[in-house]
């Protein structure tokens, strides 16, 4: 199965108790499928079906009248896509996790 680079970004509304759980569930399930390249930013590699299962469990979390979530994908090819500069190193998306 091909896998692509998806780039997830969200932005939580954070103003009463249920917000802030929202937030923190929305973190724990982007930290499950990819990695935090900022705040709010993370970096996906996933097939179609991890896409879709991830997407839903996403859009399930947040309230669409409060949140937002966006999904860039940037392909199989995206080495030739992304440029860092600064802080924070780059990572090797599909080289080996070490946990």
């Amino acid at each position: 199965m091909i896998s692509i680079l998806v780039l997830v970004t969200y932005d939580v509304s954070t103003q009463n108790a249920e917000g802030r759980k929202r937030l923190r569930k929305v973190a724990k399930e982007c930290v499950n499928y990819g990695q935090r390249v900022q705040n709010s930013v993370f970096e996906c590699i996933l097939d179609a079906s991890q896409l879709l299962l991830f997407k839903d469990k996403l859009i399930e979390i947040i309230n669409e009248q409060e949140d937002s979530l966006r999904f860039y994908y940037l392909g199989n090819k995206y080495q030739t896509k992304v440029e860092h500069f600064g802080t924070k190193t780059s990572y090797e998306a599909e080289g080996v996790l070490m946990i």
